[in-house]
């Protein structure tokens, strides 16, 4: 960055007014009524693995690094500064994140200076953090979840001269406060309400890594989500394990959304995730009564399978899962049903399995989020009996993602000719927005801008089940 200073007055010494702005400039080119500066600014790159909680994380350090004048890059060979904000939810972003490192080793060896920092859920883990020191010691900095907001201070230690900085601390304490963190530039504003986890589900590593539950205040909450409103955004989504769980003194879940509703305002409320054993009948019947809540169920099943169930410790069977899915589509009359599903639990039959395409079948979701299981170390399931052979799981997941892609194919058969409110986040001949059930629909704006706007879309058409539309006039 080049900075131009000119001065009228010959008198002053430009030396002085270097010294008296602390610019600390690589080059300077004096003359005798003006000079340039050229100074470096330092870049920060963050790769983020894993949920939205994480992409938020992301967002707030971005914050806290503007906060010390230090910007964001575009890529990681344009830093100065790389981040890994991990997930360890499940194998497969570990192992992304250990490739990744190799190719940031190579950059390090062009670039001496160049500070790297592995933060969040995977090092949170002693046993992670030291096994990613061992390999990769070129790494200057590992911490875990709780301490993410003192980055920025950790790199000046680096910078001072620290070779090497590692801090698993925790701390349960809940911000106090707003977050006013720089957002990303999408339509969709993310806001946590809760941290941790109580639930203890035997394949999940989350609860040892991250806490247990603790709920933001619901004052503060609220004024988050009217400051966000106020400044133009038209999706909030409240983030939390389980956000049914929310509690702020006499404040429950059902209460905050109550709250949330009644702001002024057009937008929509989104909420993730849900617990089946705590989403309450009270909350799915204000869902369905209150237009500024979307019509969207994100509501985890796992299993279809009573037995794996239990040994899940999910504390619900198969009747209450379908049960609670009964009334959303009795109070939520066109919801967007979403849920994830494991493939391959230890123990897993093929009868297990078969439980659970029929309750696929049986529920018709809109979208699945299907996995193989994965063994987390620290968790129950990774040394219980009965571990299913990888190509079991393989076979198994690909038939379930074949009866999802047909009852995704047949539901966006149904909305040919039917006209969406959708929010617009997209450009072009190929614009696309979101449903208040969270539906994709692609459509051509005529030119015509309407980013972060509200309009109509009718259905016309539909491939492989992404939804094509024109804009009502």
């Amino acid at each position: 960055m080049i900075f131009r200073i000119i001065f009228t007055d010959i008198s002053i010494n430009p030396r002085k007014i270097i010294t008296h702005l602390n610019i600390k400039p690589r080059l300077c080119l004096l003359k005798s009524t003006a000079f340039d500066i050229i100074i470096h600014v330092k870049k920060v790159f963050i790769k983020t693995y894993g949920c939205q909680m994480n992409v938020h994380e992301t967002e707030k350090l971005y914050s806290a690094f503007e906060r010390e004048n230090i910007t964001a890059a575009d890529c990681a060979e344009n830093a100065d500064i790389v981040v890994f904000n991990t997930c360890c939810v499940r194998e497969g972003a570990e192992t992304r994140v250990l490739g990744n490192l190799g190719q940031i080793k190579k950059l390090k060896q062009s670039k001496p200076n160049l500070i790297v920092a592995v933060c969040g859920c995977m090092t949170q883990q002693s046993k992670a953090a030291e096994m990613l020191h061992k390999r990769c010691p070129f790494i200057n900095i590992i911490t875990g979840t709780y301490s993410l907001g003192a980055l920025p201070q950790m790199v000046k230690a680096v910078e001072k001269g620290e070779k090497f900085i590692l801090d698993l601390s925790v701390n349960e304490e809940v911000p106090q406060g707003t977050n006013l963190a720089t957002r990303s530039d999408n339509v969709n504003r993310f806001v946590n309400i809760m941290y941790g986890c109580d639930n203890f589900c035997t394949y999940c590593i989350v609860p040892y890594v991250k806490g247990r539950e603790r709920s933001r205040r619901l004052v503060d909450v609220k004024e988050e989500v009217r400051i966000l409103i106020e400044n133009g955004a038209k999706e909030i989504t409240l983030l939390g394990q389980n956000v049914n769980s929310y509690r702020d003194e006499n404040n429950d879940f059902y209460s905050l959304l109550s709250e949330l509703a009644g702001l002024n305002g057009d937008f929509w409320i989104k909420f993730m995730t849900s617990h089946p054993k705590d989403l309450s009948d009270d909350v799915i019947k204000l869902v369905g009564s209150e237009k500024k809540l979307a019509n969207y169920i994100h509501l985890p099943v796992q299993s279809g399978s009573d037995d794996i169930l239990r040994k899940m410790n999910r504390k619900y069977g198969r009747a209450e899962y379908l049960r609670k899915i009964d009334l959303i589509k009795e109070y939520i009359p066109h919801v967007g049903l979403t849920s994830d599903i494991i493939v391959g639990f230890p123990t897993e039959t093929e009868k297990d399995f078969s439980d659970t395409l029929d309750l696929v079948k049986q529920v018709e979701y809109n979208n699945l989020f299907m996995f193989i299981y994965s063994k987390r170390n620290g968790t129950p399931a990774a040394i219980m009996d009965g571990q299913v052979p990888e190509e079991v799981k393989k076979e198994r997941i690909t038939r379930l993602i074949g009866l999802q892609s047909e009852i995704s194919n047949k539901l966006a058969e149904k909305c040919i000719g039917e006209t969406f409110e959708v929010l617009c986040d997209g450009h072009g001949k190929n614009a696309t927005g979101k449903t208040s059930d969270d539906r994709v629909i692609v459509f051509d704006d005529g030119g015509k801008d309407y980013y972060n706007q509200f309009i109509e879309v009718q259905i016309t058409s539909v491939k492989n089940s992404k939804l094509y539309g024109k804009i009502r006039g």
